[in-house]
């Protein structure tokens, strides 16, 4: 059968399979000269499509072809002589290996498929959980399962984190962000520079030296995969089988029947058309049940993709917002804004490099009726929560850049030693100001955000970049997780108290008054003195009451009063106790000081006392009932 082509119907962007043939619509202006570049298996050239010029509308082309008779499609455009891979290809062939030394960055090895394989999603419904209710878990694909997290094939893979699904349920985590696991070119290659005719050496062969041919050199490795991306489709080499499509909505599917979400981190560069932006967030969540997208880059359409029906219950994830536009009453509430504001309070506090109470404390209730908030201590860029307290300067020299990278503003502290120690006092401190870290997080009223590992106790032996580190610095080590259990159990607690108690972490903005008539504030700060906050400038600790009757528990019953004491200082303090109503008493039941068993195997009822003790650098929590 000859190659026959006629109008296509401009529909849909990139390729549609109908019967006959295939209909490729892509941008390109009437002026320019466009073909069709079509593949054998062997990615030998078999047609060369010229598609006519009067096939255009706007500046969008559309040809219907039949007769390609080739099994698996693999093709490119061509555009005034110049290969273009296809913006809405939804399979790329040629980068199947990672990190694949023998691939050169160019449009004559990378090639445009089609995924044909259909996928029985079943009943499958997005979980839609609260935002009051979530915990985020931020992981990378490969590196998460790299070392020791999985087996075989399944290093590195979406089948690896589909196999760890009960391990983040243990941890109490509802959604799963993922670093970019859309296609993108991981090598970073050096870029080809043409020297002037006029200056060229011009060999003889009496040369005893002769020029050598230009190749292109590897000079890196984009690990993160932040940067241009082809966004419609999956990383082929984070598979562990021949489909990573097919992998990664099995992994989604599963996550869906365990009630949790799935987050893309998407990252846009600057200058690429908005449209394109929107149709890349309606195609994952059409095409992949996707839960929600962090968005990063420059001149992202955060208004637009808000407005947007399509994407009306899917939670969009800014890092930062600009006010009313966003703020309208909406029937789900999908926008979240992500950023550092918390980050840096916490560390300044925790780490005694300034800081305020008063502003942490702000940080603690931030809440809004409209959106929501995340809040994290660490982050994939930045130091680990581990290394946040074992080193006092970042150590990126392994990057290549000479410790120029990374951020200089980390507010750490090495705790009295920079890296790995033996010292027992200095081991114990690091392990008591981690456990305050994610007591702090817990006890937000925002989202909390965990970065894979810090669970663990993870240590990326003090580099705050690790974008280039394909390797043991940047992957988890889950040898250390026997090792460092007791930091898993701790966190799997905490994340259990604070979905007990849900007036820790209520939907609506705290008012700090008895609006409800309840006979306390929902929210009230204590010193020294009972009803006193003390945020001056020289106070290094306090305490926060939540009054159980503004919330309901999962039985219906109202809340317990909940008190959460913070001592930031060296040495002990004292706060004040507020007297409970009626024959309620006070209990203690967490208490970061105890190194051995912070959750308090017996709870300790505090009988009468209007003033406790506070042990240095602590966290407590107490119940009254």
């Amino acid at each position: 059968m000859e190659i026959t082509i006629k109008e296509g119907d401009y529909k849909k962007f990139g390729v549609c399979e109908v019967t006959g043939g295939y209909i490729f619509t892509f941008a390109g202006e009437k002026e320019e000269t466009c073909y069709i570049r079509i593949y054998d298996k062997q990615n030998q050239l078999k047609e060369r499509i010229l598609v006519p010029k009067n096939y255009c509308m706007g500046s969008v082309r559309s040809v219907f072809v039949s007769g390609i008779k080739e099994k698996e499609l693999r093709y490119n455009y061509e555009i005034n002589g110049e290969m273009k891979q296809d913006v809405y290809a939804d399979r790329v062939i040629g980068r199947e290996r990672w990190n694949d030394l023998e691939r050169k960055k160019n449009e004559y090895n990378i090639y445009c498929g089609k995924e044909k394989q259909k996928f029985d999603w079943e009943d499958d419904d997005f979980p839609e959980v609260p935002k009051h209710e979530m915990v985020i878990y931020k992981l990378h694909v490969r590196g998460f399962s790299m070392d020791g997290g999985a087996k075989g094939k399944k290093r590195g893979t979406f089948a690896a984190i589909s196999d760890k699904i009960e391990y983040l349920q243990e941890l109490g985590v509802t959604t799963v962000e993922l670093m970019p696991v859309y296609e993108h070119e991981e090598l970073v290659l050096e870029q080809k520079r043409e020297i002037p005719e006029y200056i060229k050496w011009q060999a003889s062969k009496e040369d005893v030296i002769q020029p050598e041919e230009a190749e292109t050199r590897v000079v890196g490795l984009n690990y993160w995969g932040y940067g241009p991306g082809d966004y419609f489709a999956v990383k082929a080499s984070y598979a562990s089988t021949g489909s990573a499509s097919k992998e990664l909505k099995e992994l989604i599917k599963k996550m869906h029947k365990s009630g949790m979400e799935c987050v893309l981190e998407m990252f846009f560069p600057a200058g690429m058309n908005q449209n394109v932006i929107l149709d890349v967030l309606r195609f994952w969540v059409r095409e992949y049940h996707v839960d929600g997208f962090h968005l990063l880059g420059e001149s992202i359409p955060v208004k637009a993709a808000c407005q947007d029906v399509f994407l009306s219950r899917t939670k969009l994830f800014c890092e930062g917002y600009d006010g009313p536009a966003y703020e309208k009453e909406k029937t789900y509430k999908n926008l979240y804004v992500y950023n550092d504001q918390y980050l840096y309070p916490a560390r300044k506090l925790l780490n005694h490099i300034g800081g305020s109470l008063e502003e942490f404390a702000n940080q603690q209730r931030k809440q809004h009726q409209n959106i929501g908030f995340v809040n994290y201590i660490a982050n994939n860029n930045g130091f680990t929560l581990m290394d946040l307290f074992s080193y006092q300067d970042k150590h990126n020299e392994d990057n290549g850049e000479g410790n120029t990278d990374g951020s200089n503003w980390n507010y750490s502290n090495n705790c009295g030693f920079e890296g790995k120690t033996g010292r027992r006092y200095v081991n114990e401190l690091r392990k008591k100001q981690v456990m305050n870290a994610f007591a702090m997080l817990f006890f937000a009223q925002g989202v909390p955000l965990l970065m894979a590992g810090d669970e663990m106790g993870n240590s990326q032996s003090g580099n705050n970049n690790a974008y280039c580190q394909d390797n043991r610095v940047g992957w988890l080590n889950w040898m250390k997780d026997a090792k460092n259990a007791w930091l898993f159990d701790f966190v799997k607690k905490l994340s259990a108290f604070r979905k007990e108690h849900p007036v820790l972490h209520l939907d609506a903005p705290m008012q700090m008054n008895d609006y409800g008539h309840m006979g306390c504030p929902d929210l009230s700060y204590h010193g020294e003195n009972a009803w006193i906050s003390g945020f001056y400038q020289e106070s290094t600790a306090f305490g926060t009451m939540y009054c159980g009757s503004y919330a309901k528990k999962a039985d219906g019953k109202a809340d317990d009063f909940v008190y959460v004491g913070y001592n930031f200082h060296t040495g002990m303090n004292h706060l004040a106790l507020p007297k409970l109503p009626k024959k309620m008493k006070w209990y203690m039941v967490m208490d970061t000081s105890n190194l051995q068993s912070p959750f308090l195997e017996e709870e300790i009822c505090l009988e009468n006392q209007q003033l406790f003790r506070i042990k240095a650098q602590s966290t407590v929590a107490l119940i009254g009932k």
